[in-house]
């Protein structure tokens, strides 16, 4: 249940004086406390670095912790509507909580730009749109990074919540298509602090390798755990993972760890002719100007990105209709279905009617854990 004390003070990017109506209006969702904090706070972090303006138009930001915690999110997201009329609704950061906010933007027909991966419905009854690469796409490239390990069969160490549900029925799928056979699946809560008894299992399995399904520094402890118990072979993770408190929390438990993430976190390291690469280093560039060096995140990028999308899909917007009414929200959805080729932090989206995934190839990068750093693969 919500409390009082999950309330932050308003993020306010413009004071609403001057012509309330014309503000836009964004209701932001985030995990600001709770196992999810790690990925809330460098999303919050991130909304420090929006400007004032949105194509001429006042941008007031609303900031609600949710605590990690649907029941919250929901609350919070109806507050939003209600008594904000929000014009866009932000996160949430966690899988749970955005597909408990994705019902509140069908009901009020409010696009939601989600920043954690979600299984959206298609069709115009859809008002939700993924910041975060979608899980399929993720667990293709770990599948064939495994073949071309040379890796044969794996063992599955994941969340028992809604992350760890989608990786372990698209990973399935990817092992499947490229002949790699799952020998040991083992589930934990995001809030265990050992997880003996399932790291036992995976390692008596006898699998080549392992996959561990988690988030933020929370992905540590299922590593730490299967090396204290005596595994010794290649560990791969997930994007979910791909943060530099994985590092600090494991410490040299990570190195040699393979997993997938977005372009964004290794942006010095992209080829010249990326189109990602502009936008993801300017993004490292005032995040870490403000941060320190290595601050950065990929969870953070997500809040960045939707700024480069309102950018993109609100000046047209603008042309239907003015923020505030039922008419803009429209007109937003639209665009954003309508524009091409938009280039993100973590990616090229090209979202359509019947699909608010959007991203391709452009948006995962494989990499390598070595010294407490994230190396880009081939």
């Amino acid at each position: 249940m919500f409390r009082t004390k999950h309330l932050v003070a308003a993020l306010v990017v413009a004071t609403a004086a001057g012509g309330a109506f014309a503000d836009i209006t964004i209701g932001v969702n985030l995990s600001l406390t709770g196992p999810l904090s790690s990925l809330g706070l460098p999303q919050k972090a991130s909304l420090a670095l929006w400007p004032e303006r949105i194509a001429g138009e006042k941008v007031h930001l609303v900031v609600l912790d949710d605590a990690s915690d649907p029941g919250a999110a929901t609350h919070n997201a109806r507050r939003f509507v209600s008594e904000r009329k929000a014009d866009v609704l932000l996160g949430p950061s966690g899988v749970p909580q955005g597909i408990a906010v994705a019902q509140v933007a069908t009901e009020s027909q409010t696009v939601q730009l989600a920043f954690a991966p979600m299984p959206l419905p298609a069709g115009a009854q859809s008002w939700t749109f993924s910041l975060a690469q979608p899980v399929s796409l993720m667990s293709d490239a770990v599948a064939r990074r495994m073949v071309a390990d040379k890796v044969r069969t794996v063992g599955f160490l994941g969340w028992n919540e809604g992350y760890g549900e989608m990786w372990l029925k698209a990973f399935g799928a990817s092992a499947k298509a490229a002949g790699l056979q799952i020998v040991a699946t083992e589930r934990f809560a995001p809030i265990d602090t050992a997880i003996t008894a399932q790291a036992l299992k995976v390692v008596a399995a006898k699998p080549d390798a392992v996959l561990i399904v988690g988030a933020g520094s929370a992905a540590a402890m299922p590593q730490i755990n299967l090396l204290e118990r005596g595994w010794k072979g290649p560990i791969y993770q997930t994007h979910g993972a791909a943060s530099p408190d994985l590092v600090r929390v494991g410490g040299k438990h990570m190195n040699g760890t393979l997993l997938p993430a977005g372009p964004m976190l290794v942006a010095e390291q992209l080829p010249r002719d990326s189109a990602v690469k502009p936008v993801a280093q300017a993004y490292v560039d005032a995040f870490e100007k403000a941060h320190g060096e290595r601050s950065r995140t990929q969870f953070g990028a997500h809040a960045w990105d939707a700024l480069v999308l309102l950018q993109r899909a609100v000046p047209a917007a603008l042309k239907k209709a003015k923020p505030g009414s039922p008419e803009f929200r429209r007109a937003l959805r639209d665009a954003l279905e309508s524009e091409r080729e938009i280039a993100l932090a973590h990616g090229v989206v090209n979202y359509t009617l019947d699909d608010h995934n959007g991203f391709d190839q452009r948006g995962v990068v494989m990499l390598r854990i070595a010294d407490g750093r994230f190396q880009l693969l081939p």
